[in-house]
């Protein structure tokens, strides 16, 4: 490890001690806890009862009742799964990756792969633009370096147990795993194992064509400037191929396919030895680098009036350019929807990551890249030693295909279906401005509750009803922890949103009343969810173990009607905070059904929305534009509470202060 980042990583990690004495690092994380069958089933029925009609209601309590059954079903399942979490570390970890990634069938980007996007940067020229992607390569291979010798400062909780330990393990998979295509089931394979050696080269995508950038050169790495080189040669080649009329099929595009049509084509591929080396270069590779053409400003949403008339691209069309890349006559072919991190930097200053998600979390990324791009700054500012320079370098080697009729045809296949769901998306990124995070701590209440409720109300203005909510919990204090489901639509969540909305007749503080209970219902959902209390990763393995590990078939609990209706998402939510104004974004996980990832910051919030266009019920800037107007509803039912608890108050003061500066802890009045 080089000494300016040893440097840096003493310096955050001897910050991160003495913050958090009382936590010994070297015991192991606790295990996940199995919850208790008759905790899970009670709170699945409390979750389910403002979905379903009474009638159903009553059908699925029954089943619930008869799954319950003293020495029956339930009770033995329950057995079963307390005796594999007796002797694994994670009991859930393999059904839930199966269930989540593995087994589903629908195409990576869009459906799974989220877009990340950086800071813009602005490059004078593309010799800026290669300038960049060599710092910023030389930044990842220098915090390689600390994932590998297991280094990186150990993150902790910032709420129940402050300061606890999370599982790191999420990020030393970032730079050494890949997602292999199979027909029927998908495999997640990781470089530490013996299938596949440490690479040391990373794949550049260049105009569609695959080059071998090596990183090290007789044992030593290249330096900044050497980087730049070999990204100038690339595209050099990359140009003079094009020039050539040289056949470069866009392989990449057929990694955008659905994952049994990719399997089949990968096998296909297989057959010829070129190919061979081609893909085993591709999965091998560190991370993949997309050095992407500019995009023309008609990507603007139709509302970015003052972005398209200063010539500037909008949150929209870099979102859109991160998540898909476009479209196939931009950038979508120059992509490999498999490899885990997939950096993209444009000739527009365009920068960001489309990242294959079975390996990591968005919090686990965006911790990552925002350490790195802190360190690249930091780098820069203090114009560390460089390396120094190798003379003599090779060409780096571009990757070759072999290709047949049926390749041929499966590529233009794949151009028309990602073309077509490109064009089926809806994508709209809200700016939210008039506050962030802070107000909903002055009012003592949770941000991620409060803006939970924010996305309740929000879609019971624009459909007249609340739906089955995914928002996505991290259980990283146990041992190789993921996610569970915080589930943020329930009864208390629609007594007040119907409060909101008129429906139910009462005044401000009968509203303020019934907020705060909503929120506190929400947070303490939330809390069961993060301390391995959830219900759906549960109900998950027990139905695995009814079906996968016992071979039964599927119990009646999990055929019924409400139990399916109320894993289908309409509503798929993610916080993914950041320090830097980057931001994440997905698609929909069901047609008619909303994709929401929003950002808090302390004096705004940035949400991304996404539906799909051939469902007339959707449309991502109104259900943005609701949420603008449901969180400004939502501040002035709170302010004028304040009002009312102040001037209730024989001194004038509230439990909340009133700054000098004519704010409510930092909120204009």
């Amino acid at each position: 490890m080089s000494n300016p980042v040893r440097e840096y990583v003493k310096r955050v990690a001897s910050i991160d001690l003495e913050s958090f004495p009382r936590w010994d690092l070297k015991k192991p994380l606790p295990k996940l806890p199995v919850p208790r069958l008759h905790d899970t089933i009670g709170r699945y029925l409390l979750a389910i009862q403002p979905l379903v009609s009474d009638e159903q209601y009553d059908k699925t309590a029954k089943l619930c009742r008869d799954f319950l059954e003293s020495g029956g079903l339930g009770e033995e399942l329950q057995e079963k799964l307390l005796d594999i979490a007796d002797e694994s570390d994670n009991w859930v970890y393999q059904f839930w990756l199966d269930d989540m990634y593995m087994k589903p069938r629908l195409s990576l980007p869009v459906n799974s792969n989220p877009g990340m996007v950086f800071p813009k940067q602005y490059f004078e020229d593309q010799d800026a633009q290669l300038r960049f992607a060599a710092r910023l390569i030389s930044g990842i291979l220098d915090y390689k370096t600390i994932i590998d010798s297991h280094d990186l400062p150990i993150d902790r909780c910032t709420s129940r147990e402050k300061g606890q330990p999370l599982c790191m393990n999420q990020y030393y998979r970032l730079f050494s795993s890949y997602r292999v295509p199979g027909v029927n089931k998908d495999s997640l394979v990781i470089s530490s194992s013996s299938i596949m050696p440490e690479p040391e080269h990373v794949i550049v995508i260049c105009k569609n064509q695959f080059f071998v950038l090596d990183i090290l050169v007789n044992f030593t790495r290249l330096s900044d400037d050497n980087m730049y080189t070999q990204l100038k040669r690339i595209v050099k080649q990359a140009n003079e191929s094009e020039e050539d009329n040289e056949l470069n099929e866009p392989i990449g595009i057929l990694t955008s396919l659905d994952r049994d049509s990719w399997a089949n084509n990968r096998i296909r591929l297989m057959n010829d030895s070129t190919n061979r080396d081609t893909l085993d270069m591709i999965e091998r590779c560190i991370f993949v680098l997309c050095l992407d053409k500019p995009m023309p400003l008609s990507f603007n949403h139709q509302r970015s009036i003052d972005e398209t008339m200063h010539n500037l691209r909008d949150d929209v069309s870099l979102a859109s350019q991160m998540l898909h890349g476009s479209g196939s006559k931009y950038n979508s072919c120059n992509r490999w929807f498999d490899k885990t991190m997939q950096f993209i930097i444009s000739e527009d200053g365009a920068c960001g990551l489309c990242y294959e998600h079975s390996p990591s979390e968005g919090i686990a990324v965006v911790r990552l890249i925002e350490h790195l791009l802190a360190y690249m700054e930091e780098k820069r500012k203090r114009r560390l030693p460089r390396m120094h320079s190798i003379c003599e370098l090779a060409k780096p080697r571009k990757l070759h295909w072999k290709t047949d009729v049926q390749v041929t045809k499966a590529i233009q296949h794949a151009k028309y279906t990602l073309d077509k769901l490109i064009t089926t998306l809806d994508l709209y990124c809200l700016r939210f401005e008039h506050y962030g995070k802070d107000f909903p701590k002055s009012q003592n209440m949770s941000p991620d509750s409060f803006i939970q409720l924010a996305l309740q109300l929000t879609y019971y203005k624009v459909h007249g009803c609340l739906v089955s909510t995914y928002e996505s919990a991290s259980i990283r204090r146990y041992r190789n922890g993921r996610v569970d489901v915080i589930r943020s639509a329930h009864m208390k969540a629609l007594e007040w949103v119907k409060a909101m909305v008129g429906e139910t007749e009462c005044d401000d503080t009968e509203k303020m009343k019934l907020f705060r209970e909503a929120v506190r219902h929400q947070t303490r959902v939330m809390t069961q969810a993060i301390l391995g209390e959830g219900i759906d990763n549960h109900l998950l393995g027990l139905r695995a173990v009814a079906t996968e590990v016992l071979g039964r078939e599927t119990p009646e609990i999990f055929q019924d009607r409400t139990f399916i209706e109320s894993n289908q998402f309409i509503l798929s939510t993610s916080q993914v905070p950041t320090t830097m104004d980057t931001f994440m974004c997905y698609g929909p996980v069901v047609h008619d059904g909303y994709g929401v990832c929003y950002n808090p910051h302390p004096g705004y919030m940035i949400f991304a929305v996404t539906s799909f266009n051939p469902c007339d019920k959707t449309r991502s800037d109104f259900f943005a534009y609701t949420i603008e107007s449901s969180l400004r509803q939502m501040r002035e039912v709170c302010l004028k509470d304040y009002e009312m608890r102040l001037s209730s108050t024989p001194n004038g003061n509230a439990s909340h202060s009133l700054k000098s500066n004519g704010t409510l802890n930092g909120v204009s009045k």
